[in-house]
């Protein structure tokens, strides 16, 4: 079967969706089945997403493109930091 990629928002769509036929007394393997997932994205997805709204969604996206950010800046001071020590290496006079 091929894999579908969903979106953030379809994400919380289908959980919302899923609650609400919990909620109507469906177990869990129907209920996932009924919007065409496995049991085993639902549980992954809600420990990802679970009680999450669109707010805090976009808070965490922006969060993470931030910290995406950060590595790529932490990353390239220490490839300077490097080239540093390499050059002042080969100006340190040999006893």
């Amino acid at each position: 079967m091929a894999r579908k990629r969903h979106s953030d928002e379809d994400i919380l769509k289908l959980l919302r969706e899923i609650e609400l036929k919990l909620s109507a007394g469906e177990d869990v393997a129907s209920a996932c089945r009924g919007v065409g997932i496995s049991d085993a994205t639902y549980y992954n997805w809600r420990k990802r997403f679970g009680g999450m709204g669109r707010a805090q969604l976009s808070e965490l996206k922006s969060l993470e493109k931030e910290n995406a950010r950060l590595k790529k800046i932490v990353a390239e001071l220490e490839l300077d930091k490097l080239i540093l020590k390499e050059s002042l290496n080969h100006l340190k006079p040999r006893a």
